[in-house]
């Protein structure tokens, strides 16, 4: 008896959610709307990638790096492209909102998909905090600079920056939920407005520094050596969250099987490559030690080309844009996922109703509030590394879905396929670790922390709740909510699953 019964707990751990009934449900009920397409979708993941990592994090890592902070970019870089393969791959499979969540049920079981869902809070509710106080420093830098208005760093900064709490952050957060509650179609446009601003004004500042261009400033090209460069890239690899969380947009994705890897590999291929121009251009026109610490270096760096007080005000506006967008896809990632969670019992499904727009405000409106009260008072780099840990494990869990999957359910119908499998999960599985073990102790103690806290929630609530380890989720008349362990091809995903015209 208390073997069946331990073998009965085990099995509701490991019980998993096939592809094909995640897929056949996410069409069922309340649903979200199919209703963004391939430009919005790029948009999104350009929207959440280029922001605070570009504008705020350079002055944070250059300290570490040197000039050298250009490979940090590459290497930095490097480590997503090999992770964006299977996240292409999986979401063009399953195409659902959830992202590495959704995944990691359908691949490697409920105890698992619980620990990612709870580390993506890390990644994209966190990651809302850490932007947001980014965008003080440049509301005060232009404020100053404009109308001479100086903001007391009491309202302006965290309590471990010599303030008392960042006013600004918190304005910005509220500002982009109450955006996110009007609706995905009126989301996704003002998204991709901000994108194309932003992304103009970087092209400007990458032409503005080849007219400005000092090549002594790459003299001391490394000064502390390749752990500084790795180091940096460690840090810097918060720059390039962002394109994983068009995956999110599964749900309301109009044709998904094919969108979701264009727009993921898109908008990583786009971001790298104007990163790269802009850490060179930057240290073109100001040198490490003017840029080092800076909480607007990009508007340090191009007012030090003698062009004026002018072009420093452009960056500080399209820093404002950039940042705004990024704290507006990864609300959007977040809501998605916890409506996900909800639908599945883990949270309470009182989080996954939809407005009248067919969009879960209530949990953005929860993750809004909470994003918002930690930029108030949390500094930005204790905040910028706890992120980069948290989405460096999901990217491992990522990658491990892609072997696995092929290994469960390799009939299942791929929009796109991750070249040379395992290797390349693998090669992006290394690369994960490795960053990962260049971040600080403290950052350690503290995702462990958070972790644990993510399995005493689990054990006294989620697990109790959950719809697949209890067989009785809302697919049961439709087929098998869920599978134990991993063996054997589940039936094929429903034909209208990445339809175009599909509708919720």
């Amino acid at each position: 008896m208390a073997t069946a019964s331990r073998r009965s707990f085990v099995e509701g751990l490991t019980a998993r959610k096939p592809a094909s009934t995640l897929i056949e449900q996410s069409g069922k009920g309340d649903t979200l709307q199919r209703a963004v397409g391939a430009l919005d979708l790029t948009a999104l993941g350009i929207g959440g990638i280029i922001g605070t990592g570009i504008f705020v994090i350079i002055g944070e890592a250059i300290g570490d790096s040197g000039p050298a902070i250009v490979l940090s970019f590459v290497l930095a870089g490097l480590t997503c492209i090999f992770s964006a393969l299977s996240y292409s791959e999986l979401a063009s499979t399953i195409p659902v909102s959830g992202s590495a969540y959704s995944y990691s049920y359908a691949t490697l079981g409920e105890l698992v998909a619980w620990i990612i869902g709870w580390d993506l809070i890390i990644e994209y509710g966190f990651s809302v905090s850490t932007i947001a106080v980014g965008w003080g420093g440049y509301v005060k830098d232009l404020l100053d600079s404009l109308f001479s208005i100086s903001l007391p760093t009491a309202i302006t900064s965290a309590p471990g920056d010599g303030g008392t709490v960042n006013l600004p952050s918190v304005l910005l957060v509220l500002g982009v939920t109450a955006i996110l509650v009007l609706g995905v179609r009126e989301s996704a446009r003002t998204n991709t407005a901000m994108v194309a601003f932003k992304v103009t004004v970087l092209i400007f500042f990458v032409v503005v520094g080849a007219f400005a261009f000092h090549g002594s400033h790459f003299s001391n090209f490394a000064p502390h050596g390749t752990s500084g460069i790795v180091d940096a890239a460690a840090l810097i690899f918060f720059a390039y969250i962002g394109f994983d969380a068009v995956s999110t947009a599964g749900g309301e994705a109009k044709n998904p099987r094919r969108d979701l890897p264009i727009a993921i590999i898109g908008s990583l291929a786009i971001a790298t490559v104007l990163y790269i121009l802009v850490a060179v251009a930057a240290i073109g026109m100001a040198p490490e030690q003017v840029l080092a610490g800076s909480d607007a270096p990009l508007t340090t760096a191009i007012r030090s080309s003698g062009l004026g007080a002018w072009a420093g005000d452009i960056l500080s506006a399209a820093a404002l844009v950039a940042i705004t967008s990024v704290v507006l896809t990864f609300l959007y990632g977040q809501s998605r996922i916890f409506f996900a969670m909800s639908r599945d019992g883990l949270v309470p499904e009182w989080f996954g109703r939809l407005n009248s727009k067919r969009v879960p405000s209530r949990s953005l409106i929860l993750f809004g509030l909470a994003s918002a009260a930690m930029a108030a008072v949390i500094p930005l780099s204790q905040l910028a590394e706890l992120v980069n840990i948290g989405t460096l494990f999901a990217f491992v869990l990522v990658n491990f879905g892609v072997i696995w999957l092929r290994h469960s359910e390799p009939d299942l119908e791929r929009g796109f396929r991750t070249p040379l499998v395992p290797f390349v999960p693998l090669i992006g599985v290394a690369l994960c670790i490795y960053l990962m073990t260049h971040l600080q102790a403290a950052t350690w103690w503290r995702f462990g922390i958070w972790m644990l806290i993510g399995l005493i929630v689990y054990f006294a609530y989620s697990r109790r709740h959950s719809k697949v380890a209890n067989a009785n989720g809302d697919g049961d008349a439709d087929g098998p909510p869920f599978s134990r362990g991993g063996g054997g091809p589940a039936a094929p995903a429903p034909s209208g699953a990445g339809s175009p015209d599909r509708q919720g």
